[in-house]
């Protein structure tokens, strides 16, 4: 038994509030057992220098922890790890979107993680799709692109191998005493868009990795669900809480 008492094939809690703000052109607060992301998408009508002779836009991501996310007090200056994780949700997130349809425009995700237990990563991505699709209908409502410009639903969950079982949606206490952590990144329809993975002591097995994997899939197509149900909400303003 976990210690929050959940199957190792189930998620925590997931709470969507869409509209969370009103400045940005799509914004979702993610409460993810207590990990709890806001997650922001706002447009700019330029693109990159290296995306301007293609035609095409851009969609990029920003990610910090504030100060009192974590114990101890998290320093406000950022470092290696919040651009690895802002690199990550980027390449996730432009894998749901059409970049020429979007025209030469940029879409920032910013996700601003206000508590942490664990799964801040995914539950960025999660939540950001949200965000992101509901600037990009905007977009379309608007007429300021031509078709579809969100291609695919897409989500990530954590998995790890947790005294010898495979688990899916890892907490921190979990996390720091996994033998393999494991981040997936899969659109709905089950294609893998990034796989993260690390042992933390000895080397672990094909039929491990497998098995996460398949674990990630079942957690992903109800987190699809949910972000579905959430954009489609969303589209009508306010804040319209969903939960899973």
């Amino acid at each position: 038994m976990r210690t929050d008492g959940r199957r190792n094939d189930e998620l925590r809690p997931i709470h969507l509030i869409t509209g969370y703000q009103k400045a940005p052109a799509g914004s979702a607060l993610i409460q993810w057992g207590e990990t709890w992301v806001l997650c922001a998408a706002s447009v700019d009508e330029t693109v990159p220098p290296f995306r301007a002779a293609s035609g095409g836009g851009w969609v990029t991501g920003e990610y910090n922890m504030l100060p009192g996310a974590t114990r101890p007090r998290k320093s406000r200056r950022n470092g290696g790890r919040e651009t690895e994780i802002q690199r990550l949700i980027g390449r996730v997130l432009r894998a749901a979107v059409n970049l020429q349809a979007l025209g030469p425009r940029t879409v920032t995700v910013d996700c601003d993680v206000l508590q942490a237990d664990g799964g801040t990563r995914v539950a960025s991505i999660t939540g950001g799709w949200v965000a992101l699709g509901l600037a990009l209908r905007k977009l379309e409502r608007d007429g300021l692109v031509r078709g579809e410009v969100l291609r695919t639903p897409l989500a990530a969950v954590s998995v790890g191998m947790v005294d010898g079982e495979a688990r899916l949606d890892l907490p921190y206490v979990e996390d720091a005493a996994a033998d393999v952590d494991l981040n997936v990144a899969m659109t709905a329809d089950g294609k893998l868009v990034e796989v993260q993975g690390t042992a933390e002591g000895a080397p672990f097995e094909r039929s491990q990795l497998d098995a996460m994997l398949e674990l990630g899939r079942q957690g992903i197509e109800r987190l699809c669900e949910l972000q579905a149900r959430a954009l489609g909400a969303g589209l009508d303003g306010g804040r319209v809480p969903i939960s899973l």
